[in-house]
């Protein structure tokens, strides 16, 4: 794999089934640590730092970054580590990435999990507008200090309730780990904006998958809601006193649905 060196993460008994967490924007494999102490009991957990992210190392062009190119280059690394199957878990970012994963590698990922996540934007207008903010972000990552940048970031509603976790100073320290130069990379090429559609490809999904919401998430409770009708294979459940971030906000919720979404027959 010569375009990408990425950061790989494995915990717990190779024989159980394999389970690999996907990050979302500014973060990397570590914010799924307290989850994955608990599912690595029953399951064998991999992180990967996305490019731009943590330790991942893109040798190849700018081309990398975009949603085709790095979720074909994770379906290579599982077929080198000799995983066939794997189930997934990918919040916000992350889980944009899982769900192209999954309609596109559908016999590699016979469960999904998304954590606060959408399809993407569905008109060329919405997603050159989001384009559009996408630069504006990445522009200041390149100009300002990321200290500031963070402050501007999680003034975004979506995060306030996670201002109110006891660690999120440790949160924020973890994303200043960051290089911002490639994180504005990360938004230009894997950003909302950029991403293709993939709303007229949930008639196609082939297996089953559960979408978590955050009780005070307004904007993705409402995307969510509209895309379980849209295939018979999709399940939403929303999970009380926490906004986006649910895996950190929640996680003995968090990780009593991904048990029994995963264990259920």
């Amino acid at each position: 794999m010569n375009d990408y060196h990425f950061y790989l993460n494995t915990c717990g008994d190779e024989t159980h089934p394999p389970l690999l967490f996907l990050h979302g924007f500014m973060g990397n494999g570590e914010d799924f640590r307290e989850a994955i102490a608990q599912l690595s009991l029953d399951f064998y957990c991999l992180t990967i730092d996305l490019p731009g992210h943590g330790k991942t190392k893109i040798n190849g062009a700018d081309r990398c970054y975009r949603m085709e190119n790095t979720g074909g280059a994770i379906a290579d690394l599982l077929a080198r580590f000799n995983i066939s199957q794997c189930y997934l878990v990918g919040y916000s970012m992350g889980g944009r990435l899982a769900l192209y994963l999954a309609l596109h590698f559908p016999h590699k990922f016979p469960k999904i999990i998304l954590e606060s996540s959408s399809p993407g934007l569905e008109t060329e207008c919405e997603r050159e507008m989001r384009r559009q903010k996408d630069e504006e972000f990445a522009r200041s990552l390149e100009t300002r200090s990321l200290s500031d940048f963070l402050e501007n970031w999680y003034r975004n509603p979506l995060f306030a309730s996670l201002h109110n976790h006891p660690q999120f100073e440790t949160i924020i320290q973890r994303r200043r780990q960051n290089d911002p130069i490639l994180l504005a990379k990360s938004l230009r090429y894997l950003g909302t904006g950029q991403q293709p559609s993939l709303w007229d490809e949930l008639k196609n999904l082939r297996n089953p998958i559960l979408l978590l919401i955050g009780e005070r998430d307004e904007k993705f409770r409402a995307i969510a809601t509209r895309m379980k009708t849209l295939s018979p294979l999709i399940q939403l459940q929303s999970v009380e006193n926490c906004g986006h971030n649910i895996h950190l906000e929640n996680p003995t919720k968090f990780i009593k649905k991904v048990k029994d979404f995963l264990n259920a027959p």
